[in-house]
Parts: structure tokens; C-alpha cells; sequence
């Protein structure tokens, strides 16, 4: 799995470095593991122009400025929280891609209608998001490794859109 998420960050990085683009991350179940393999690659410093590991709601409301009703009708781990945490940190950081997650790793927290497992991944570019609902199965390693393996995936299918 090490392998994979370096190989893909890896990917990331060169694409944002070919396409001269920037990135940010808005990151809750994760903690900071996609901004921590980004950086992990010489260079990063001039593509990722920072993040937010935004855990608790009162983060999400204080440092990326989601308004709380979003949070109290939907949820922290909803579409339209994860679409509103892309959406502020592209707008905060001045980046011109940035990428957020929220979910429930476990093994605790899941309900019925949110189970262990469930990640809400978003990303904002310009005038357009996109979302990508996923329920994993694993532990709380694997669902925070295969969150950020998705979240790979998908900026390096939008950014080969460049």
C-alpha cells in the first residue's frame, strides 16, 4: 500500500509541476496522510500551497469558514460538507486544485445510515467540483490509505485534463 500511495502522490507531483497548477487539501478522517505524501517528494514546495487537517467540526467552522448549518443539517461527513471544505480551501490558499475528504475510519462512530467506512471526497477547481461517495471495508488504517489513494486517482484523472 506504501508503495502505491507514493507511486500516485508521486504522479500528483509531476503533473501539477508539468500543468504549472497548485494544490490544497481540506482533510478529516485522513488527518493529513495526502498533504503528508505529497510532501514527501522534493519539489512539492512549489506545488501545494498548504492545507487543513480540519478533524473536529468546530475546525471545519473556524478554519475553512463551513457555515454551521451545513454542518447540523447534513453532517461533518456528508457531500455537502466535503464539497463546501474543497471549495474553501481552493479559496483560501489561492490554489488552483485543492481536494478534501471527510468520513467515518473506525471502528467506532459508524450509524446505519453513515456506516464504518463511508468517505465523502470532493474536488474543486475553477467553477467546477466534483464527489465521489465510497463506502470502504478494512480497518482504520486501509480506509485512510484507500481514501487517499482516491482522492490520488482523482486529481490525476482531472489533472491530465490540463
Amino acid at each position: 500500500m506504501e508503495k502505491k500511495l507514493n507511486s500516485l502522490s508521486l504522479q500528483v507531483v509531476n503533473l501539477l509541476k508539468k500543468n504549472k497548477l497548485t494544490l490544497s487539501t481540506a482533510e478529516s478522517c485522513t488527518g493529513g496522510l495526502i498533504a503528508n505524501y505529497i510532501t514527501n517528494h522534493s519539489g512539492a514546495s512549489n506545488i501545494y500551497t498548504g492545507g487543513f487537517v480540519t478533524y473536529s467540526n468546530k475546525a471545519k467552522i473556524k478554519l475553512l469558514n463551513i457555515n454551521a448549518n451545513i454542518i447540523k443539517k447534513y453532517g461533518a461527513v456528508s457531500k455537502e460538507t466535503v464539497l463546501e471544505m474543497s471549495k474553501k480551501s481552493l479559496l483560501i490558499t489561492n490554489s488552483d486544485i485543492s481536494v478534501a475528504v471527510s468520513g467515518i475510519a473506525g471502528p467506532n462512530g459508524g450509524t446505519l445510515e453513515k456506516p464504518v467506512g463511508l468517505v465523502h471526497h470532493s474536488i474543486s477547481r475553477n467553477n467546477s467540483t466534483e464527489h465521489i461517495k465510497i463506502i470502504y471495508k478494512g480497518d482504520r488504517q486501509h480506509v485512510r490509505q484507500q481514501t487517499a489513494i482516491t482522492c490520488f486517482n482523482m486529481l490525476i484523472k482531472e489533472l491530465k485534463k490540463s
